[in-house]
């Protein structure tokens, strides 16, 4: 087993920053960073994927690199890519470009590719070690793992609620629970997410636009921001195109049991569940939304989508902003679920992160579920 120093741990930990630039940018792909360093421990080249369809991590730091990268380490995030894709191949760059050494936080996790860029390289006499950071280099890139281990994306469902729990008003009425720090902070999070999913139901009571609302400088990149696509569960197709999101640029994709009868701008696209049943299969969308490249979906739901999100286990994480109100026993709660007898079958969460964002505590968690219950379609 290899044994990293030091120097490769700052080394792969500054290329690990680098691909976080891409958060916002990259979906489809998985975001990536590349740190070229010479014999003598100077850093000589950096680069990060900066949008999909563009040149990747390890083509920017090779140009910043030039002559300086014969002979030096290349430390990549992930597996470089053995591929023609959109782009050339990234190993055979490093080949080119005279490397000596290439060290990997991770392999690629596609079966069919996993393992091919290290080879070529290793062909070719490029000394290769895989495995550094690499629980680091997952967590970053979450979403593009669920999409290719487990064909579904990595699912967050975002709830803002009173510290008692409630999450509208008996008459559906919830703006704001939350403040403006807590809004904008989801602004964040929607920036970040490939897609974001709702139901008919909170597009009828409270027709909202469903966008990311924040500029390239408050993201801090260049270039038009990302818009992540809006999926409506529409089972029973309700809406019509004169709701506002429908109106607004990026696409929809309306998941529904059959093809609506209205017409629809053309970014609004239809996606029809044939399994027997009443409603729309969650899993099926899950599986459909992956083959589409969704990484990431964020949930912002009411109660009977949520908690059917959840009792589906189809929920990995967990956000939520509560504020210090009290809205009374007769408010909607967060999710509607089947009634429980045992505090086995309970879904247990297991925190991450707690801060304050203003006057309202963000609490994020991971979710597990258990072990007997079965997954229902």
């Amino acid at each position: 087993m290899t044994e990293f120093t030091r120097l490769d741990h700052q080394m792969m930990a500054l290329a690990l920053k680098l691909a976080g630039r891409g958060r916002f940018t990259v979906s489809p792909n998985p975001m990536v960073g590349c740190v070229i360093v010479a014999a003598d421990g100077k850093i000589v080249g950096r680069g990060w994927h900066q949008r999909a369809g563009e040149p990747h991590a390890e083509v920017y730091a090779l140009r910043e690199a030039g002559p300086l990268a014969r002979g030096a380490t290349a430390y990549v995030t992930l597996e470089p890519c053995s591929h023609h894709g959109r782009t050339p191949p990234c190993a055979q760059a490093l080949i080119e470009a005279g490397v000596a050494k290439v060290v990997a936080a991770i392999q690629d996790p596609n079966p069919q590719v996993s393992g091919q860029g290290l080879a070529m390289l290793e062909s070719v006499g490029i000394e290769t070690a895989v495995g550094l950071m690499h629980q680091q280099a997952k967590a970053l890139n979450r979403g593009f793992f669920s999409r290719i281990q487990r064909q579904r994306p990595f699912v967050t469902l975002k709830l803002a609620a009173s510290l008692d729990g409630k999450t509208a008003m008996a008459n559906g009425h919830s703006q704001w629970i939350t403040g403006e720090a807590a809004r904008l902070d989801v602004q964040r999070h929607r920036a970040q997410s490939c897609a974001l999913l709702t139901g008919s139901g909170t597009v009828l009571i409270d027709d909202p636009s469903l966008n990311m609302r924040l500029s390239s400088q408050e993201l801090g990149i260049e270039g038009a921001p990302r818009q992540p696509m809006r999926v409506i569960v529409d089972s029973k197709n309700q809406l019509t195109p004169s709701h506002r999101l429908f109106s607004l640029p990026g696409d929809i994709l309306l998941a529904n049991k059959r093809s609506s009868p209205h017409q629809y701008p053309r970014h609004v696209f239809q996606w029809q569940c044939h399994e027997k049943s009443a409603r729309v299969s969650l899993p099926a969308l899950m599986q459909h939304l992956a083959e589409r490249g969704v990484n990431t979906l964020w949930v912002e739901a009411g109660a009977a989508l949520a908690g059917a999100m959840l009792e589906h286990q189809l929920i990995d994480e967990l956000i939520l902003y509560q504020a210090p109100k009290l809205m009374g026993d007769k408010a909607k709660g967060m999710a509607l679920m089947p009634s429980l007898s045992h505090m086995d079958q309970a879904t247990h969460l297991s925190w991450k992160d707690v801060r304050m964002v203003d006057e309202d505590l963000k609490l994020t968690a991971r979710v597990s579920y258990p072990a007997k219950a079965t997954q229902k379609r």
